[in-house]
């Protein structure tokens, strides 16, 4: 995505208007040049990248987008690595302990590159030049590492990613969002859902699938503090929703005015009709790092008990529940499985809640010990009967010492 100084918008009243470019041929034309610039300087540093794009950018007063652009195809497209014959940590090291011996003189420096690779020689007992120290010895400083991979989009491609992360950006300052998604197929449901528990988004559900579901999430500005990886995390989301057919978006935002520099609230609306395009795969499985974890340990672990990654909705009256997993047994036994890991007091009070509105036998929740129940106003007879509580790490003995005695 990218960076606020790259972001354009205008507010028209109290509506926030994400800046999204055409595609027509001028705007193809700049895309195609950078693209090539990009094409062309696969193997040089990152400076030298950079020099030809600011030779692009020339006196134009479209420097923002080109670079937006350039920042898109660095970040999403490219691959940049440190290319040295050793450590350069270790070089410099070596380098300023060997500088301190030699006297200061008009060849001080070769003789201390002299030094060093001698001494590397004999103790890697291979030969090392002082030009491989010279080379490596800050090779691993972002402008010098190299351009290795560029997987080249299309013009068409560049620009609509550029589109979408123009939105993006603009839900780094929510304090609200909701989704109302309506008459859509049922699997389209599930891959939003899978989506936004990959990202740990606090979401609240409510609707069926026969009517549709009203999805509110709160932004990172109505959190304890400022969250910038729950900003991210939120934009990570609309690529996903795009893949739903039917739905409308509305964020409450809290924006810096640019003149007098007061948060003034402001709000943004986007529907299925916006024309964005989506770089996510349809139809892809997604984990958080807690569940990838725990599917992890749980695939070493010699048990008849399969783990499936398969999300199912639990209807509850007015609302819905998606648990992260369910677990089968080959005498046709089955539960399902939720995980509690990220909150915020009303979430977790409304997620006891959904357990008990749904009341069901095969259910299990796991909850980590490190949340505070008593902050989030949970009472011992709200804590549903079938709960594993963990610290850091959920492990599946836990889980199947559980299941032993259902």
């Amino acid at each position: 995505m990218l960076p606020t100084d790259l972001l354009m918008n205008r507010v028209n009243g109290e509506t926030v208007v994400p800046k999204r470019v055409e595609l027509d041929e001028a705007m193809i034309t700049i895309a195609s040049e950078l693209i090539n610039i990009f094409t062309l300087s696969k193997g040089s540093t990152r400076a030298e990248l950079n020099r030809h794009l600011l030779e692009l950018e020339g006196e134009e007063t479209d420097y923002r987008f080109k670079r937006g652009l350039a920042h898109l195809l660095s970040s999403s497209f490219s691959e940049f690595e440190t290319i040295s014959p050793l450590e350069p940590p270790m070089l410099r090291e070596r380098v300023f302990a060997a500088s301190a011996l030699v006297v200061a003189s008009s060849q001080s420096t070769i003789e201390t590159l002299k030094i060093v690779a001698d001494q590397l020689t004999q103790e890697l007992e291979k030969e090392v030049l002082p030009e491989q120290i010279k080379q490596g010895l800050y090779a691993d400083l972002p402008d010098n590492q190299i351009l290795t991979e560029f997987k080249e989009p299309t013009p068409e491609a560049l620009l609509h990613r550029y589109n979408l992360s123009q939105v993006q950006g603009i839900f780094y300052r929510a304090s609200h969002v909701r989704i109302d998604a309506h008459r859509n197929d049922p699997g389209e449901y599930k891959l939003l859902f899978r989506y936004t528990k990959l990202f740990q988004l606090m979401t609240y559900i409510e609707g069926d699938a026969d009517h549709g579901f009203t999805l509110t999430m709160d932004g990172p500005t109505s959190l304890f503090n400022d969250s910038t990886r729950y900003g991210l995390a939120l934009a990570k989301m609309l690529p996903a929703l795009l893949h739903v057919t039917k739905w409308t978006l509305t964020a409450d935002l809290q924006m810096k005015d640019f003149y007098s520099g007061e948060i003034r609230k402001t709000r943004f609306t986007i529907d299925s009709d916006c024309g964005l395009v989506s770089h996510y795969p349809p139809g892809k499985t997604y984990d958080s790092m807690l569940e990838e974890g725990f599917v992890d340990r749980w695939n070493k672990t010699k048990t008849e008990w399969k783990l499936e990654r398969e999300v199912d909705l639990v209807p509850i009256p007015g609302s819905v529940m998606i648990p992260d997993f369910r677990l089968v047994h080959p005498d046709g036994r089955t539960f399902l499985f939720e995980i509690v890991g990220y909150w915020r007091p009303e979430y977790l009070r409304k997620k006891f809640y959904q357990v008990k509105m749904a009341d069901r036998t095969d259910l299990i929740l796991a909850v980590s010990e490190r949340l505070n129940l008593e902050k989030a106003g949970v009472k011992m007879q709200d804590i549903p009967d079938r709960v594993i509580w963990f610290k850091d790490k959920l492990l599946p003995k836990s889980v199947l010492a559980l299941l032993e005695g259902v």
